[in-house]
């Protein structure tokens, strides 16, 4: 069974861990030992544990989950050529990581907390001879989608990356809307989450328009919350917020 290396212990480290750990062994690198211990616990397999200092990634597959600012810092510890280093950093490009950590082939991949649930939409790009691997590698927890350059990416960030939070949101929002007008919470939750489990399905063959269309009768339930939607602007605010998102990935690389 091939080894995995994670550089860092947070939360999407522990989400893509969560969805690799039945095919690949998990190796993890981090500051704390306590952190890594903890990791191990919540993951629920037996993992690697190492310290990150003078670490040597020489020929290993690693998996870069630290935060952004901290690759340099991180790199000067590093010792050895990596085979493979995908990175999950918002931001960091292909330029910066290659100057920081040394590496046969780069890849550049944002999942999304759903990785955890093999369900994550991931997406890619670097360089293309290891594009193959890269994919096999992440389609163990769920889609994923190779891009062609490192913007597309940045703006597939702020949408498969970021886009569990604006749902979250949007679920938060409705389930609070059904509990106002009277709804149980308990109920409210259970209606909400059936509804996004069931629509999770149609949109992978349906276009939204279409969807959409399929629901509104005129002059019906729909077609009165769907103006008040409008009328709120929240077409125009999902816009702005792939954009604002965007923005930031340009300013954090």
């Amino acid at each position: 069974m091939k080894t995995i290396t994670f550089i860092g212990n947070g939360n999407m480290a522990l989400s893509i861990a969560e969805g690799l750990k039945s095919s690949y062994k998990i190796e993890v690198v981090g500051r704390d030992l306590k952190k890594l211990e903890n990791f191990e616990k919540k993951i629920g397999v037996k993992i690697e544990k190492h310290l990150l200092k003078d670490f040597d990634i020489t020929n290993k597959t690693v998996m870069l989950c630290v935060k952004p600012a901290n690759v340099e810092e991180v790199g000067t510890q590093l010792q050895g050529e990596a085979q493979l280093l995908i990175s999950v950093l918002a931001g960091a490009t292909l330029e910066k990581l290659s100057q920081n950590i040394q590496a046969k082939s780069i890849v550049r991949a944002m999942p999304n907390l759903a990785a955890s649930v093999g369900k994550s939409m991931t997406t890619l790009t670097g360089d293309i001879e290891a594009k193959d691997e890269a994919i096999k590698l992440l389609e163990a927890i769920g889609e994923t989608r190779w891009l062609s350059s490192e913007k597309e990416i940045d703006i597939a960030t702020a949408l498969a990356g970021s886009g569990p939070a604006y749902l979250a949101l949007i679920a938060e929002s409705l389930a609070d809307g059904a509990v106002k007008q009277g709804l149980k919470r308990d109920d409210a939750l259970a209606i909400m989450r059936g509804l996004f489990s069931g629509f999770g399905d149609l949109i992978k063959t349906e276009h939204p328009a279409l969807l959409k269309d399929g629901v509104m009768s005129p002059g019906g339930t729909t077609a009165a919350g769907y103006a008040a939607l409008e009328d709120g602007n929240v077409r125009s605010a999902c816009m702005n917020a792939i954009q604002q998102a965007y923005e930031k990935a340009k300013k954090l690389s």
